[in-house]
């Protein structure tokens, strides 16, 4: 991320920090987001506000984007 949109996002969070809900999904993890935010302090800034009061959810297991046969589950047209 340059630091044009770092700032670009800082901003937009900024916006909404205190004002309503904000609905963040990345498959990065919060940690990593300081390696893709150019800026360190930008960077900063945007994890404060929005990890401060956030509810985070990790999900963990296999991938529901593989095909059917590769999750281990029976193939529809099988099924029937």
């Amino acid at each position: 991320m340059t630091s044009e949109q770092g700032r670009d996002l800082l901003e937009i969070v900024d916006d909404r920090h205190g004002r309503g809900s904000t609905i963040v999904t990345s498959q990065l993890p919060v940690d990593d987001w300081h390696d893709v935010i150019a800026d360190p302090t930008v960077a900063d800034a945007v994890l404060d506000r929005l990890v401060h009061t956030a509810h985070r959810l990790s999900l963990n297991g296999e991938s529901l984007r593989k095909p059917p046969a590769k999750r281990g589950k029976l193939d529809t047209d099988a099924a029937e």
